[in-house]
């Protein structure tokens, strides 16, 4: 029998204000983004025990009943951080998630992802029954497909009816083992130390921890000159993080395809998935049209 009381532990950080460029849906409305993305991520969890850490970020009082409407009051606990940077509830999270005993499989949650129904299992399942899996995220990038950064050997495997492959990098919505957040705390925190508060650098983070693309020169000049942003991100992997990089072992992180969850960010959809006909069963589900 396990010794965890549940299936997923989430720390799940909500600000008020809009956080990505234009979202697909509700792009001047930010309270229905976040609750549209909340029911959402409920609806995945199907009959997945789960723990949930609302952090919310200068949040008004409207923000908290979106999570007691939806969890019963044991399994929720809500902490308020008014006035603070976006890095502060990052580190917090890492902090609540290592710390719990709650819960194998951890999960830092953003307010701006949407989730499909009855699917988010297939993640925790993934990482439970692949030992080498370290870090699963539930989001498709539609640039894995079609930019240099990510054209290199992905391992590949067959799970839940997706095909996981291995990859660099994803934002700061994942999952993990918690064993392998321990073990990797030092960096998330040093991490965000560093930046005082800001967010930290999710694609220098990742970088660091799968050590994919830090030890190419070639590209780290090439891009210097036509994507300063990659290049800029293995600059700051090694400035920040390099004993991980040096010393460290390679962490794995991997994703579905096609998606359990997409970022709502318009351009960045993930591939393959009708997302403005899950958005409109979503509300109608909830009763919203």
């Amino acid at each position: 029998m396990s010794r965890f009381s549940y299936d997923v532990a989430v720390a799940y950080r909500i600000y008020p204000k809009m956080s990505v460029d234009r979202p697909p849906i509700f792009a001047e409305d930010k309270f229905k983004l976040a609750e549209l993305c909340l029911k959402s991520f409920k609806d995945s969890l199907g009959g997945l025990r789960v723990k949930l850490w609302a952090l919310l970020n200068d949040c008004p009082p409207a923000y908290e009943s979106i999570f007691t409407k939806l969890w019963a009051p044991e399994d929720l606990v809500l902490l308020r951080y008014p006035g603070v940077g976006a890095g502060i509830t990052l580190q917090e999270q890492t902090r609540i998630l290592t710390e719990q005993t709650d819960a194998e499989i951890v999960h830092f949650a953003e307010d701006d992802y949407f989730y499909l129904p009855g699917q988010f299992h297939l993640a925790v399942d993934f990482l439970k029954q692949n030992p080498a899996a370290d870090f699963a995220t539930p989001y498709d990038h539609p640039d894995q497909h079609t930019t240099d950064l990510h054209n290199l050997f992905h391992e590949t495997r067959a799970f839940g009816g997706k095909t996981w492959s291995s990859c660099i990098s994803t934002t700061h919505t994942f999952l993990a083992k918690r064993a392998v957040l321990i073990e990797s705390r030092k960096l998330f925190l040093k991490l965000f130390q560093d930046f005082e508060g800001r967010t930290s650098p999710d694609l220098a983070m990742w970088m660091a921890l799968t050590k994919k693309r830090v030890f190419n020169p070639v590209k780290f000049f090439r891009w210097s000159l036509s994507h300063r942003y990659w290049a800029g991100s293995i600059f700051l992997a090694w400035y920040h993080c390099w004993p991980q990089i040096l010393f460290g072992r390679r962490f794995t992180l991997w994703a579905p395809q096609p998606a359990i969850a997409t970022h709502m960010v318009a351009k960045l959809q993930a591939p393959g998935i009708d997302w403005q006909k899950e958005f409109q069963a979503r509300m109608a589900a909830a009763g919203k049209i």
